[in-house]
């Protein structure tokens, strides 16, 4: 099978210097689209994509043809509907995203394009993280070359379905990547979840029909169309009853950190020891978060688990985004976790009180057991923070996978943090 087969997602990748519109259709650019549009009624695409198991590759793992289910459709549907592309990855420790959209920008128009086809869009966003400005100016540059080529506009190829794309930069809030506030941001208000239901899909952006889906997932759609359901399903080589090829990678003290698409499944093993090079010279492996921040710590002897979706979280943990983040045995745990709640609580929108005053607490606390100051009763505290700022306790998920990496660290590492507890002083004797 050629690379194009193998792996579709960066067998155009090149970061230093992207493919123009001719040279992306020398390789086949766009004839997903022309497929699409020519070939296949609006629900057809989206029939391919469920019978693809294309699962969302943002972090929960949604299935990608359900969600677009949802999106009413027919003559007595909205007029207008939108789809939106979540490209502010801003979860420490991933940049799987930046690497499609630097190193292949038109496979990620044509991706939003061939998914909107399905979903009758009328308008598209690509919700950029401000800081990705080489990202913005390669995407901008392929939306003017996809526009003047016909692929955007009226009456895309002839037909009578009229689409346009646009980027839009964010202002840098990690809570954007949490689908409602993303929107409501894009709107030019404050950054805050909404409530739902109604979810997106009924009323989201401006109350229309809106589906938010992550860059990864939506760079899949048009190899979907393209070479069929059976061909995507056969890209996991029996290692996962998920799906397709996945972007793995690798943050942390490894020799040769990065990102590479592997079949979906791959084991943390191969992805640390094989493409990453194991742990720098000197050092061991203590612990690992499986795909981000907000995912729970797993141990050295998790890494023959595969990487997907349901056996990570029968370990105790969530896949995420599927970049793991090492930490070697010379690093103090207590420190570790200081650092991500920091992150966490800097980054909550204040929306609601367990997250708003939960988070800087949790923090508070820890940076006091950093120093050695800890308190007795310091760690039952914490301990309760990971239940009360757990899932069904907050307005959205930030608080409840800001507690992920702390209730972990406390699991399998208590002795460092009883460690930390400040020794009270000897009495003086009468």
């Amino acid at each position: 099978m050629s690379a194009a087969e193998t792996h579709p997602l960066t067998h155009l990748v090149n970061v230093a210097e992207p493919l123009d519109l001719n040279g992306y259709e020398a390789q086949d650019g766009y004839a997903a689209l022309r497929k699409a549009v020519r070939d296949c009624k609006p629900e057809d695409v989206t029939r391919l994509v469920k019978e693809a198991n294309l699962r969302g590759r943002g972090g929960a793992g949604f299935p990608t043809g359900v969600k677009w289910g949802l999106v009413p459709m027919g003559p007595d549907a909205p007029k207008n509907k939108y789809l939106v592309c979540n490209a502010d990855e801003m979860e420490p420790g991933t940049f799987k995203d930046r690497l499609l959209m630097e190193g292949a920008p038109h496979q990620m128009v044509e991706a939003m394009i061939v998914a909107a086809y399905a979903l009758q869009a009328s308008r598209g966003y690509i919700f950029l993280r401000g800081e990705y400005v080489v990202a913005a100016e390669r995407l901008n540059r392929a939306v003017a070359q996809a526009r003047a080529a016909g692929y955007l506009g009226a009456n895309i190829l002839g037909g009578p379905w009229s689409f346009d794309l646009f980027v839009h930069t964010g202002a840098g809030r990690y809570i954007c990547g949490e689908e409602t506030a993303l929107i409501n941001s894009l709107e030019g208000r404050r950054a805050n979840p909404r409530a739902k239901p109604p979810f997106p899909q009924i009323a989201g952006l401006w109350g229309k029909p809106t589906v938010v889906n992550n860059v990864e997932t939506l760079c899949n759609v048009p190899h979907i169309v393209l070479r069929g359901p059976a061909w995507f399903q056969g890209l996991s080589q029996g290692r996962s009853k998920d799906s397709g090829t996945k972007l793995y990678g690798v943050s942390g003290r490894a020799r040769r950190p990065g990102c590479w698409e592997l079949p979906f499944g791959t084991s943390a093993r191969e992805i640390l020891e094989e493409h990453a090079g194991g742990m720098q010279d000197g050092l061991k492996l203590k612990c690992w978060l499986p795909g981000g921040a907000s995912t729970d710590f797993l141990m050295p002897e998790h890494l023959d688990l595969a990487m997907d979706f349901d056996t990570i979280a029968r370990a105790g943990s969530r896949m995420g985004t599927g970049l793991l983040t090492v930490v070697d045995d010379r690093q103090n745990i207590v420190s570790v976790v200081r650092n991500l709640e920091d992150f966490f609580a800097r980054e909550s929108c204040g929306w609601c009180t367990p997250c708003r005053d939960g988070l800087p607490w949790t923090f508070k606390l820890l940076g006091a057991l950093e120093k050695g100051q800890g308190r007795a009763g310091d760690l039952e505290v914490l301990a309760d923070m990971t239940r009360l700022l757990g899932p069904g306790k907050t307005f959205c998920a930030h608080a409840p996978g800001a507690m992920e990496p702390l209730q972990s660290a406390l699991k399998y590492f208590r002795a460092e943090f009883e460690a930390c507890i400040a020794k009270p002083p000897a009495q003086v004797a009468a």
